[in-house]
């Protein structure tokens, strides 16, 4: 199973290809997306994404996971949220989200079992 295209991304809105839902903020895993609702675990800016929010996508069997910290960089991932992965074995990328989007969806497109959690305002 392959994981899906991020196909447009523009401040507060994301398209997954062949998903009908335009999200906000989103998860997306081999097979799969979802809505990334922050109240699920209480996270905000600061102090950002914790494990807790990633749990659901490492679940998935993925190899990398690419965090979207948001278009100005505002939402935080501290070290323990990296660590997190690195301990389960998984490659994570940090980045701004539209470049993060881009990097994500290149490894999809070279069949990586590529995982995402994406945050496109702020």
């Amino acid at each position: 199973m392959s994981s899906p295209e991020i196909a447009s991304l523009s401040w507060g809105q994301m398209k997954v290809k062949g998903c009908p839902t335009t999200y906000k903020d989103c998860k997306v895993w081999p097979g799969g997306s979802r809505t990334w609702d922050w109240r699920e675990t209480g996270t905000n800016h600061s102090p950002g994404v914790q494990p807790a929010d990633l749990e659901e996508v490492v679940k998935k069997g993925v190899k990398t996971v690419v965090i979207g910290r948001g278009m100005s960089e505002a939402l935080q991932v501290p070290s323990s949220t990296v660590d997190y992965l690195k301990k389960n074995g998984i490659d994570v990328l940090v980045l701004q989200t539209e470049k993060a989007v881009e990097e994500y969806n290149v490894l999809a497109a070279q069949g990586v079992k590529v995982g995402g959690i994406f945050h496109s305002t702020c």
